[in-house]
């Protein structure tokens, strides 16, 4: 019997990864062109930062260029290395996510998706039990990392979802 420690990576995981950036971009497209940067009055309940649409697929973006694939190089380079959290929230002002071009976006996140899923094919069972030390989340191995990354997709997928919510609310 296959220890979890020693088995790949999980396929549904891989699979939910891979098929991300088609579904936010579907997500996306469903919000009314007029509400691409509207935000609510009231941010309770959702599931995922408190971004507008727009500002939802620049932190994917930037979460997984600047978070994530360091965090991968890092835990795989270093013995149990420290790794930081990012406040969005900063990267949305010094990066002014409300001027963004969605199309620029998607095209950069496609490549850094693309990268992430070359950077975990053929991982071998000891490199995927390093471990690190990640800020807000404890001790964790790269397999952690790699469900973390899954968790952070279907939280803005989810967010993208209540603002569709929010936005129909609002016209009632």
């Amino acid at each position: 019997m296959t220890t979890p420690a020693a088995a790949p990576l999980n396929p549904a995981t891989l699979q939910a990864m891979a098929d991300f950036p088609r579904q936010l971009e579907q997500f996306y497209e469903a919000i009314p062109e007029s509400h691409r940067n509207w935000t609510p009055a009231s941010w309770e309940g959702i599931p995922s930062e408190t971004f507008s649409a727009l500002g939802q697929i620049c932190h994917v973006r930037d979460i997984e260029v600047d978070g994530y694939h360091l965090r991968f190089e890092r835990t795989l380079a270093e013995a149990n290395p420290v790794l930081a959290s990012l406040d969005g929230y900063v990267l949305e002002k010094e990066r002014g996510y409300a001027a963004a071009d969605a199309q620029e976006v998607f095209a950069a996140f496609r490549a850094a998706r693309a990268k992430t899923m070359g950077m975990l094919s053929g991982l071998t069972p000891d490199a995927l039990a390093r471990t690190a030390e990640f800020e807000g989340y404890g001790a964790l191995t790269l397999r952690s990392l790699v469900h973390y990354l899954c968790s952070h997709d279907q939280q803005h997928l989810a967010g993208l979802q209540w603002l569709l919510g929010k936005i129909d609310a609002s016209r009632a």
